[in-house]
């Protein structure tokens, strides 16, 4: 190759700015071989192999004459070839790019006119993920390093003036309250992309500059645009990094991230994300920096509000506690109690529901916990979504909602619990429609509700709320000890349940029922278990034999034979009503999770 460069090569160069003090938010790694491919100054290049290495960093340029200067390449540099990729003897361009990617080289380029490289050496390369780049004719050799260089000045020049255009975007957030809103209003113009802020969960909190097109896209948002798939993007520098290096090996720039997003953290505490989604353009490195910064601003001014948003769950729990423990109203002010809750957009004076989420201690890795209030809100947003006026407030172990009763149902009366008793309470459904949006959270242990539910019958107004509350609260207890944590249960279907669950010596209970059932208490045992199965069902179905034969797909004479088995091993209950029904007691206590 006739260029200048074969005779003097010049120095490595850098292209990153190592070695000069570096401002915030300029590129921290160099630039990827992906991102440098799409400079001006590589304008027509073609990988020759080792695309699955287009993540690599490169942070140098060097030229190498030849064989010798190609061997000592370092790491992170881009290496413009100057000389035949062949080294020397049998096998040496395979010797050398193993070499070379030893040292971390982030990719090789051979000049358009240049001999061919040898098919051994290019599936090396694609083993070893090391780009064989061939350059284009548009740009000579020679030139490449100083049109790179100044491409990647330029490119560090359009960054820190957005950098600078995002540090003015935030102090004019700060100054307009700092609060979600503000700053996704704030960022979405010097990002160039819609800007979100949400809960852990992606539950949005607030957005700006998001598309209509891009709020209905099921791959970005669940819920209608109401929750963005946080799980499903790379969160941080890291992960960003990795995801990046990923999609340029596998498919290109086109399959890099469309969201970059960081956490906002403060006090120890995971409160949210901030979310960028670019317009017309892939996630940058850049972008993560400029996040980063943001998710700071937004900390410090979270930070600064959760005191407020404390003091505000306070009076929300207060007032709430008040009325379900019938003393909110005052005497001297009849209506205050009404008026006090219609400040806050409670509805109260009508049919009402009480739900009681019950959260075990929450003991993580990190030892941390998040806030009442922020549970809270999580529920109040998916309750007033259904209903507007529903009442919300959080404890340290329950979340207590208050919302409409949608049909007739079952009033809190001793008449309304004497009609119907086993059925399901009509009036629930929009209480048992939120206990099934909020069970589908992210947080719970191997996907699970991290909660445990009890829905009441309906109130039929506010003196009736503490009754209800009573009922809510019962119903989530006997739902934890029968069923375990993340089971939901309705006051109206407790059946039996309910009653034993006001037996407080455990023990009794399982003496009684070993003291019933006999060989069968044993669980565990593969034929008490069988025996007992076949008791179940025959109890289920009222003693019907062939009903219970073809529930258990067993010969009716099977069936028989058993039933002859277990009345020898427990007693005569297909005569006895009073032995059928300490059965079918002792065999509830058995399904207990935690009797007593």
């Amino acid at each position: 190759m006739d260029h200048p460069a074969d005779e003097h090569a010049p120095p490595a160069a850098d292209a990153s700015g190592a070695d000069r003090p570096r401002p915030a938010d300029a590129p921290a790694r160099g630039v990827t071989v992906a991102e440098a491919l799409g400079l001006p100054g590589l304008r027509g290049t073609e990988i020759l192999a080792g695309a699955a290495g287009l993540g690599r960093v490169v942070r140098r340029l060097a030229v190498a004459a030849t064989a010798e200067e190609m061997a000592g390449a370092g790491a992170g540099e881009l290496l413009l070839a100057a000389a035949p990729l062949r080294g020397g003897g049998r096998g040496g361009a395979v010797r050398l790019l193993r070499d070379l990617d030893d040292r971390g080289l982030a990719a090789v380029a051979v000049g358009p006119g240049a001999a061919a490289v040898p098919r051994e050496a290019l599936r090396t390369a694609d083993n070893i993920a090391l780009p064989v780049l061939r350059l284009g004719a548009e740009v000579p050799l020679g030139e490449v390093p100083a049109r790179l260089l100044g491409d990647v000045l330029d490119r560090r020049a359009a960054c820190l003036e957005r950098a600078e255009r995002v540090r003015r975007a935030l102090a004019e957030a700060a100054r307009a309250g700092g609060g979600p809103a503000a700053l996704a209003a704030a960022l979405a113009g010097p990002l160039g992309g819609g800007v979100l802020v949400t809960t852990p969960e992606g539950r949005v909190l607030a957005r700006a500059g998001v598309s209509g097109g891009a709020a209905a896209d099921p791959a970005l948002f669940d819920d209608g645009g109401a929750r963005f798939r946080t799980a499903d993007f790379p969160l941080g520098p890291a992960e960003f990094e990795e995801a990046a290096s990923e999609a340029a090996g596998a498919a290109g720039p086109a399959a890099a991230p469309r969201a970059v997003q960081v956490p906002v953290v403060s006090g120890g505490v995971d409160h949210g994300r901030v979310v960028l989604l670019p317009h017309g353009r892939a996630a940058a490195p850049e972008d993560v920096g400029l996040l980063e910064r943001a998710a700071a601003t937004a900390a410090l001014s979270l930070a600064r509000g959760l005191a407020e948003a404390a003091m505000a769950e306070k009076y929300r729990g207060d007032l709430l506690r008040d009325l379900l423990a019938g003393r909110a109203d005052d005497p001297g002010d009849p209506g205050g109690t009404a008026r006090r809750c219609a400040a806050l957009g409670w509805d109260v004076d009508r049919p009402l529901v009480v739900v009681v989420a019950e959260f075990p201690p929450e003991a993580g890795a990190d030892g941390g916990a998040r806030p009442d209030h922020e549970r809270a809100a999580a529920w109040a947003a998916a309750a007033r979504e259904r209903d507007p006026g529903a009442a919300v407030a959080g404890y340290r172990r329950e979340v207590v909602v208050l919302t409409r009763a949608d049909g007739p149902g079952r009033g809190g009366g001793a008449g309304g619990a004497a009609k119907g008793a086993g059925r399901r309470g009509a009036s629930a459904s929009a209480a048992r429609d939120l206990v099934a949006r909020m069970a589908g959270e992210p947080g719970g242990p191997g996907g699970a509700p991290a909660f445990t539910a009890g829905i009441s019958r309906a109130a039929q107004g506010p003196r009736e709320l503490p009754r209800a509350y009573e009922q809510a609260r019962r119903a989530a207890r006997v739902a934890r000890s029968t069923r375990g944590p993340g089971a939901v249960a309705e006051f109206d279907e407790l059946g039996v349940d309910r009653l034993l669950s006001l037996v407080g010596d455990g023990a009794e209970l399982r003496a009684f029922a070993a003291e019933t059932l006999g060989e069968l208490a044993e669980t565990g045992s593969p034929e008490a278990d069988d025996l007992r199965a076949t008791l179940e069902a025959l109890l289920d179905n009222n003693l019907n034999v062939a009903e219970t034969a073809r529930a258990l797909h067993f010969h009716y004479n099977t069936l028989r034979y058993r039933i002859g088995k277990l009345e020898r091993m427990l007693g005569p209950f297909s005569t006895d009503p009073q032995l059928r029904l300490d059965l079918l007691v002792a065999l509830r206590v058995l399904r207990m999770r935690d009797p007593g």
